[in-house]
């Protein structure tokens, strides 16, 4: 028996409408309030997906770091993401932290979306049932997931504002379809956006309401994002639950207020505590012995089957650890080589082969020399940037990586080629030290109002996102000693908000006010921009770097020190990639994206590289015709030599662990996994939907249901990469696809496709499954996925993959009727590879749809 509402409601009986109302908003930046009279503890939250952070933002304070989301859909394993999402929850309470800000469930509408590396698929179906999986896995081990940002909130462009003008259809079907898989996977928090839905912003919106905890039953806590609520009333009114941050903000003691002077009513705000106590319960964070784990919500009574778990395949939760209870050991703690092990496999099962001519895999025994080329090879970027960035335990290069596994058999060189464009990285402790201690690091001192040293610590690096604050702080100091390797023209700077200076030696370089253009809080208090300088350093002669900005109010907590050494000649660089490629038995060359071009924040404006990389990529190709091109993104980036190079992996944001995975699937050790989950563009010009900038203040999702590889089809263009795309180390028939020659409206149907592996290793296809309804009276895709199972054969070997395929899958959602529906007629059921390779075409007729 767990705790009963008839309990939680004895429970806040003991509290007075104000102590009620004051429980629903935030103690700190990241706890909810303690209330000693019913025994709640603070609840402890935390961002991801990709790593738990924690409360402190700290180098010395690491975490695993995971691929990102957007590599975790790559792997279209529930199984494997459900493992992983065992491996946050053991971070987690490793950190003590009680919630976890994720999956991202947003869509990658746009391929100029700035946060799609958080985010996990262009498809509602593979999101859904991606995001359930993570859920499941971190709520199995006693931490309560969040699914974020409900809704709409897809694209980084003035989203605090943004107004997104969708249809209802499009809405129910496409947006709010991964929302309700997570709901049904039993989900125990749900985060509302900033953005506003058809006029109205989304923390006082009635979707909150309908069909959130009505319809779909949702009995957990909706927080807002972090600063979202901007007004008491009309927030308080709708079904927002938990206002954060605290304690400062729309709703504390004001919206205490309101209730007692009857704006809002008693009854709203007992339902909003009982939520909370009902959440800490289940957490074990209550004071009762009998704590709850209450079940995920059936959802049944829809004419059309809901909820998403029969729409996106995703099975029943599982039921957890004992009643208010957490259990002692997850299956993979968190900093043992068991987790090193499964993060390493997560890369390589993510990593998408995108095009082979018979360059992969690399056979170790038959390589001399290995030329490993490129800026991203050595400094692999391992992570997106934003609120949920993680500092990670260790990180591992591709340059390493393959140094690692070659060790002992085959000599490996590494040439940086041309510096990628884009903005100097923060100050490493490579290149510095503190001038106090003479250690690796820099010396970061608080001073106050007269410039006296309060406070002083060696800190590893120069990005300082929440620097000790103590009493009586006007400014933070950061002091570097550095020793540059390379003379020449330096690029220094400064990157915070307001008033800042940057000192060389005593000599000032830059000094000014610089307030912040936006109260985005990834921009204010994460990634704000670097006010730069130049300056000439010698090689191997110290230089004393003093960087100073003013704690004011308004200016966030962000400072960061920035340092880039001379750029080399690019012709000399790539004439030296060339010369080591053709001297090599083969050549990884790796690129990406940069510090600035994926973060939350901000949009991109382009998918191009740049010059000097795409140059670099083209040079080493000719060199070398056994040339490996690495990708190194979160998201689509345009690809103009595609068909140059022998080999293009794409890597994604790999994770600490990225340079060992890669090198298990560069030398087959592993096969690479994946298989796209958004279509890739050959350039921006050719994809369907490109906008993110509001147009006074609206964003129109007018594509309505076409989103992705819909719109592709619909347009009839072909992508350079097709969503589901992937090649793997083995080849495979699609010979024969079984359907029923009736699909009853409201019924599962099970699909059969046998397959055939046909090449020379043993290896795992993903069986895609399509529908398409050619003769609708409705508005429909060409095609659209219905479900997806992997298979695994040996060479020559023949398997039959059994696709589910859900009832939801067949229907629609009627506007005039506001609910679900199924319409009769023939349907085409598709199979293959891809969305834009199915070999494979049955018909069948649905039958006997259900009144309304």
């Amino acid at each position: 028996m767990g705790t009963t509402d008839d309990e939680i409601d004895r429970l806040l009986g003991k509290l007075t409408p104000r102590a009620r109302a004051l429980l629903l908003s935030g103690a700190t930046t990241w706890r909810t309030r303690a209330e000693p009279a019913v025994g709640l503890r603070e609840l402890v939250m935390s961002d991801g997906p990709a790593g738990v952070r924690g409360e402190a933002w700290d180098e010395r304070n690491t975490s695993v770091l995971l691929p990102s989301a957007s590599a975790l859909a790559a792997t279209w394993d529930e199984a494997l993401v459900e493992r992983l999402g065992g491996l946050l929850a053991a971070e987690a309470r490793r950190k003590g932290v009680d919630v976890l800000l994720a999956p991202t469930l947003n869509l990658h509408r746009s391929p100029l979306g700035g946060r799609h590396f958080e985010c996990l698929s262009e498809d509602p179906v593979l999101t859904g049932r991606i995001g359930a999986a993570l859920v499941r896995g971190v709520q199995a081990h006693g931490v309560a997931a969040t699914a974020k940002h409900f809704v709409a909130n897809d694209s980084e462009t003035d989203r605090l504002t943004v107004d997104v003008r969708v249809g209802e259809r499009a809405l129910r079907e496409v947006y709010l379809a991964p929302f309700e898989a997570a709901v049904a996977a039993g989900v125990r928090l749900v985060m509302a956006g900033y953005n506003a839905v058809n006029g109205t912003t989304m923390t006082a919106s009635a979707l909150l309401t309908d069909p959130l905890k009505s319809e779909w039953g949702f009995d957990g806590v909706v927080v807002s994002d972090w600063g979202a609520v901007r007004g008491t009333i009309d927030t308080a009114r709708a079904g927002l639950d938990l206002a954060m941050p605290g304690p400062e903000g729309a709703w504390g003691e004001t919206l205490a207020r309101a209730v007692a002077d009857g704006e809002v009513p008693e009854a709203a705000v007992d339902d909003k505590a009982r939520r909370l106590l009902r959440l800490a319960a289940w957490l074990g964070a209550l004071g009762t012995r009998d704590a709850s784990r209450s079940e995920a919500p059936s959802g049944e009574g829809s004419p059309c089957p809901g909820p998403a778990s029969g729409a996106q395949g995703v099975p029943s939760p599982s039921p957890g650890p004992g009643p208010g209870t957490r259990p002692s050991a997850p299956p993979v703690p968190s900093g043992t080589r068991d987790a090193r092990a499964l993060a390493r496999r997560a890369v390589a099962a993510g990593a998408v082969l995108l095009a082979n001519r018979d360059v992969l895999p690399l056979d170790p025994g038959c390589l001399g020399t290995v030329a490993v080329i490129g800026g991203h090879a050595a400094r692999t970027r391992t992570q997106g940037g934003g609120s949920a960035g993680v500092y990670p335990q260790a990180e591992v290069s591709v340059l390493d990586g393959i140094r690692d596994a070659l060790h002992g058999r085959a000599r490996v060189v590494h040439v940086p080629g041309p510096r990628p464009d884009g903005p100097a990285p923060p100050l490493d402790q490579d290149a510095c030290t503190d001038p106090r201690s003479g250690l690796p690091g820099v010396l970061l001192r608080m001073l106050d109002a007269d410039g006296r040293e309060l406070y002083a610590e060696r800190r590893r690096g120069g990005r300082l996102l929440e620097p000790r604050l103590v009493p009586g702080a006007h400014t933070v100091e950061i002091r570097a000693r550095l020793r540059p390797r390379t003379g020449g023209s330096w690029t220094l700077g400064v990157a915070g908000f307001g008033r800042m200076s940057l000192t060389l030696d005593g000599r000032t370089l830059l000094e000014g006010d610089f307030p912040p253009p936006t109260d985005d809080p990834a921009v204010v208090h994460v990634n704000p921009p670097a006010q730069y300088a130049g300056a000439d350093l010698a090689a191997d002669r110290d230089a004393l770097l003093v960087a100073r900005r003013e704690l004011a109010p308004g200016t966030g907590r962000a400072t960061v020190v920035v340092a880039a050494p001379p750029a080399p000649d690019v012709s000399a660089s790539l004439a030296e990639a060339a010369r080591a490629a053709g001297a090599a038995d083969a050549a990884v060359v790796v690129v990406g994206t940069t510090e600035h071009g994926e973060s939350e924040g901000y949009d991109r404006t382009g998918l191009a590289l740049g010059a000097a990389q795409d140059a670099l990529v083209r040079a080493v190709a000719a060199a070398n015709p056994r040339t490996v091109a690495v990708v190194n993104s979160g998201g689509p980036v345009e690809l103009p030599w595609r068909d140059e190079a022998g080999a293009v992996l794409l890597a994604w944001f790999p994770g600490q662990e990225g340079g060992a995975g890669l090198a298990d699937v560069l030398f087959g050790r592993a096969e690479p996994g994946g298989r796209l989950p958004t279509t890739w563009p050959a350039v921006l010009a050719d994809a369907p939907v490109t906008d993110t900038r509001p147009d006074g203040g609206r964003l129109g999702y007018d594509e309505g249901l076409h989103l992705g590889y819909r719109g592709w089809l619909r347009h009839h263009r072909p992508p350079a990469y097709w969503f589901g795309h992937g090649l793997g180390y083995t080849a495979w028939a699609y010979e024969t696809l079984t359907v029923p020659p009736v699909a009853r409206a409201g019924d599962d149907l099970t699909v059969r496709v046998r397959v055939r592996n046909t090449g020379v290793r043993e290896g795992r296809e993903v069986v895609q499954v399509y529908l398409a309804r050619p003769a609708s009276a409705l508005d429909r895709p060409v095609r659209w996925l219905a479900g997806y199972a992997a298979v695994r054969a040996r060479p020559g070997e023949t398997v039959t993959a059994r696709v589910r395929v859900p009832a939801r899958s067949l229907c629609h959602w009627s506007v005039a009727e506001r609910a679900w529906r199924t319409e009769a007629g023939p349907c085409r059921v598709l199979a293959g590879r891809s969305a834009g390779d199915v070999p494979l075409v049955a018909d069948l007729e649905v039958v006997r749809p259900p009144s309304a």
